[in-house]
């Protein structure tokens, strides 16, 4: 029992003089060497016991319960589903927050809706939204997504509505240049596409350039993004360029949402003046400096041609301004 007690002592006394003595004392000296001398046998040790403890791991859910197991699954799939939940969610959001966004800044009067539906042939393309004639929806009204025009309601129901893309052949939006103005019609293709039609070959216009709602006609706000000018082609002799513009709204999808622009204020049209100027100087005005020059945009990456017509839309389309 002395031994015992004569240890205790003697640990009391080290840890006491331990606790006392600075950095540089001989028992911290002593310490520190030990910890050196063992550190590689420790770290061999923990090398070695590493795979028993993986192995005993794997017996231990080996020999869980199945009741455990089906508890585990059950949780997993809980918190996969909340993940995909809370991803929705957050993107809605992140749509949403956009949509308000383009409200905001074209101070629109407007409603919001939800895609559930797009047409399922190959000769139109159209969107069904959620909302119609109980919620104030009347045909001719535009509609947009985040980017921008996706295209104007041509059917209603009292809970439903039909939207005709730009996209589709039948559309067309009176539209121009936005940094010369130059005046045109975006027109749908039969491929999908959009062609910039009209637009004299005395007009400035390049690759690159966006392409923005006129405001004439008094259907679409002035102002509202369509594209953006991918290829411009100046054909021999040609009056008018061949323009492909890019989109500015991306493929729609369902449950994307969208707002339906219920009514224009006097300053989203276009004035008397603005529409006799367009009427005057179709082709807009010079590019202001640091634009570029519009010697580039005569390139040759594509070819077609363009037929004529005026408003907005085709004349076979009733939906155009």
């Amino acid at each position: 029992m002395r031994p015992v007690i004569v240890l205790c002592v003697i640990s009391i006394l080290l840890l006491t003089f331990y606790i006392r003595e600075g950095e540089s004392g001989p028992i911290h000296g002593v310490r520190s060497v030990v910890t050196t001398i063992t550190s590689p046998v420790r770290y061999a040790g923990s090398v070695v016991a590493s795979p028993f403890n993986a192995l005993g791991n794997v017996f231990s859910n080996l020999t869980a319960s199945q009741e455990t197991l089906s508890d585990l699954k059950a949780q997993n799939e809980e918190l996969t589903a909340q993940v995909a939940e809370l991803s929705e969610a957050q993107e809605t959001a992140s749509r949403l927050e956009s949509l308000l966004g383009l409200q905001s800044t074209y101070n629109l009067e407007s409603t919001a809706a939800r895609i559930i539906g797009e047409s399922s042939d190959a000769w139109s393309r159209t969107v069904t939204i959620d909302k119609g004639s109980a919620d104030g929806f009347a045909i001719n009204m535009p509609v947009c997504n985040s980017a921008g025009v996706i295209g104007q309601i041509i059917e209603v129901s009292a809970n439903t509505s039909t939207v005709r893309l730009i996209t589709d052949e039948n559309s067309g939006v009176s539209a121009m240049v936005q940094s010369t103005r130059a005046q045109g019609i975006l027109q749908g293709q039969p491929d999908g596409t959009l062609r910039l039609e009209y637009v004299t070959t005395d007009a400035d216009v390049q690759e690159g350039d966006i392409i923005v709602t006129s405001g004439i006609g008094g259907v679409y706000p002035k102002g509202l993004p369509l594209g953006t000018v991918s290829t411009v082609v100046r054909e021999e002799n040609a009056t008018y360029y061949t323009i492909t513009v890019t989109p500015a709204s991306s493929d729609t999808e369902n449950n994307e949402e969208v707002l339906v622009i219920t009514s224009l204020t006097s300053d989203q049209q276009a004035s008397d003046e603005e529409v006799a100027q367009a009427n005057d100087a179709p082709q807009g005005t010079s590019r202001t400096s640091g634009s570029g020059s519009s010697g580039s945009s005569e390139s040759t990456d594509n070819s077609g041609s363009s037929s004529g017509g005026d408003g907005d839309g085709s004349g076979s389309s009733s939906d155009g301004e």
